[in-house]
């Protein structure tokens, strides 16, 4: 259990800087084993985050813990300031972001209580903020491959060392509920064949691209969706019976995960925005720069009078 709660300091000043941090979605709320914790509450341009930060010692490193709902499961999906969350995580030093979530399943072979690592995403979100930028600055990030390969690998295998049946590779397609799915919207989306469905991912995914932040997702399965002719329709009870079961397993994967984590990023991640911000840094206004030092700083100061 977290011992106090303390503001946090600079990125530079913290004793409490991590590289790895893990968002934890519908059922994962704690991150039972983390050692030495305390609570961190950050303040942000964007806002508060969904709750405290739990910073404690994984498998011998450090790392940050959020939960996506806040504890007790307070906000719906398009309540969620992601802004604020994922700008929070960048505040502490996180280089990674390993995201936990609940997911139905779009096809027969994927199965409840498997986990999957997709590789794609599908945005069908419509009232949600999900760029830093805007307000005298453009940048463009690219996207195409929206999750990090490197660290999706060390999912897999973490996954694997856990003896946890995992699916590699697939699109998650991004819904805003917070309803489930009509039958013929479940029915689209195995045609256009997505794997998996759910609704806060790619909101993340986009945000921790343009922070240069590793991103990946540990999708575990909990139901058919409503397609299933066996599964007439997605139950809460269903979902939170299954979610329990996925608890144990999804920690044993994160413990593993976070062991094996290499120090140094082997990707492109962290310069995600070096040839993305188009704006002149010369007629960017001073807000603006303010409100986006963390983020792009770097990038933002370089020619600016």
């Amino acid at each position: 259990m977290p011992k106090k709660k303390q503001p946090a300091k600079s990125r530079t000043a913290s004793k409490d800087a991590v590289t790895i941090g893990i968002i934890g979605g519908s059922g994962l709320y704690t991150m039972p084993g983390l050692a030495e914790t305390r609570e961190v509450r950050v303040k942000t341009p964007f806002g508060d985050p969904s709750d405290a930060l739990v910073v404690g010692t994984l498998e011998g490193k450090r790392v940050a813990f959020l939960a996506r709902h806040a504890r007790g499961h307070r906000f719906l999906p398009t309540e969620i300031n992601y802004r604020a969350n994922i700008h929070a995580m960048k505040q502490l030093g996180v280089e990674r972001i390993i995201s936990v979530s609940a997911v139905g399943s779009l096809q027969e072979d994927l199965k409840p209580l498997d986990f999957l690592i997709p590789d794609q995403f599908f945005d069908r979100t419509r009232h949600r903020i999900s760029t830093f930028f805007g307000g005298g600055v453009v940048a463009h990030v690219g996207f195409d491959k929206p999750v990090c390969a490197h660290l999706s690998e060390i999912l897999g295998a973490a996954c694997d060392h856990a003896k946890v049946k995992v699916h590699r590779g697939g699109t998650y397609i991004c819904m805003e509920g917070p309803q489930f799915s009509t039958l013929a919207e479940a029915h689209v989306h195995r045609q256009m064949r997505f794997e998996v469905i759910g609704m806060t991912n790619v909101t993340e995914a986009k945000l921790a691209r343009e922070a240069e932040i590793c991103y990946a997702t540990v999708a575990m399965i909990t139901d058919y969706d409503c397609w299933h002719p066996e599964h007439s329709s997605v139950t809460l009870e269903e979902i939170i019976s299954n979610l329990n079961k996925n608890t144990e397993n999804a920690q044993n994967v994160l413990r593993e995960a976070v062991r094996s984590m290499p120090a140094d990023r082997a990707c492109r991640c962290g310069s995600a925005l070096a040839h993305a911000i188009i704006t002149d840094p010369k007629v960017i206004p001073a807000a603006a720069r303010k409100r986006l030092n963390v983020i792009a700083g770097k990038y933002l100061n370089q020619g600016a009078r």
